[in-house]
């Protein structure tokens, strides 16, 4: 049974910064393709940053130069590093693993940034 369980999320002041953690179990981890979405209030789930088997990421337009994602193999962990942070980035972060075109999604972790 695969299992991602968030860590990380808090209170930040504007300007400041976060490390989202994920721990994932089950499986051989280096063969899940790895993303961070998140969700707002009131508004629709959204890819923020995916990395692949090979360390390929990718970014939304929205947190380019800003947030980092990263996986390490050995520790079966991804991360997402986020630096710069915005009020509008206030939202319910959620990791997902995909393996042979099956996902699997965390329960979320919370990110509130306010002064």
């Amino acid at each position: 049974q695969v299992q991602l369980v968030e860590s990380g999320g808090g209170l930040v002041q504007p300007g400041g910064s976060l490390r989202l953690s994920c721990a994932v179990s089950g499986g051989i981890f280096s063969v899940y393709t790895l993303s961070w979405y998140r969700q707002a209030l009131g508004k629709q789930r959204e890819l923020v940053a995916a990395i692949t088997t090979g360390g390929t990421t990718n970014y939304a337009d929205s947190v380019k130069g800003r947030f980092t994602i990263s996986r390490d193999n050995a520790k079966n962990t991804v991360y997402l590093q986020m630096n710069s942070l915005e009020p509008e980035d206030t939202a319910v972060y959620y990791c997902k693993a995909v393996r042979y075109g099956v996902s699997y999604w965390g329960q979320g972790t919370q990110v509130t940034v306010s002064s």
